[in-house]
């Protein structure tokens, strides 16, 4: 083969090793109801990150027992909530729970006692953390959400309250909120671990809780 031959392969062959290398790869998860979102797969997140959206995305499906309760593994594993469930399961509104559950797992330092910057049950912890930490990203600041991330939504900073959190598993350009796994949210069934894409209000009927902005685990 000519020198010219040998050049057109390697240009040709280095065209198809780009391509495959940028082909972006795709978890999906069902919505409920039949319907699925496929979540890209982001590059280069840290092992942190990586480890966070496997936990949050393998709890996909797991609802509070005995159902239409706030019985729930989460709250137990915190020893917060009430002994009223029965089978070793504690019982309270638990989407911060979840959240914290997940990100003590993967690995990030978790304290989970009601001391302000601490993390604990109530859904405004992840925004006082993130203060504490400077990984607290409000929403309009610019910030693009990370897989890993903690969304806070109805935040109201000067009474320390919030509506709900959930964890960030992926994020679409242009889209207004995240596709995040939500804790205790109650869309496809009442108090359920489920998923939401572009949520930019709360996992929640009627939808009154806007995204207030995100916590980054480190």
């Amino acid at each position: 083969m000519s020198l010219l031959g040998l050049a057109v392969v390697a240009v040709v062959a280095s065209v198809i090793a780009v391509s495959v290398v940028h082909r972006p790869r795709y978890t999906t998860l069902p919505l409920g109801h039949g319907k699925t979102v496929k979540v890209p797969e982001a590059a280069h997140l840290s092992p942190l990150r990586t480890r966070i959206v496997a936990i949050a995305e393998s709890q996909v499906g797991y609802q509070a027992d005995p159902p239409g309760t706030y019985c729930n593994k989460y709250s137990a594993y915190w020893s917060s909530g009430s002994d009223t469930c029965g089978n070793g399961d504690l019982s309270e509104e638990w989407c911060a729970d979840f959240a914290a559950w997940v990100w003590q797992q993967a690995g990030v330092a978790v304290n989970y006692q009601y001391i302000n910057g601490d993390l604990n049950s109530s859904a405004a912890s992840f925004y006082e953390w993130g203060v504490r930490y400077g990984t607290w990203h409000p929403l309009g600041s610019g910030y693009v959400p990370q897989p890993g991330d903690v969304a806070v939504y109805g935040l109201d900073p000067s009474q320390l309250l919030a509506s709900h959190v959930a964890v960030v598993v992926g994020y679409k350009p242009g889209a207004k909120g995240p596709i995040a796994v939500n804790g205790d949210g109650d869309l496809t069934a009442f108090s359920v671990v489920e998923v939401r894409a572009d949520e930019y209000y709360a996992d929640s009927q009627p939808a009154t809780a806007p995204l207030s902005g995100y916590v980054a685990p480190n």
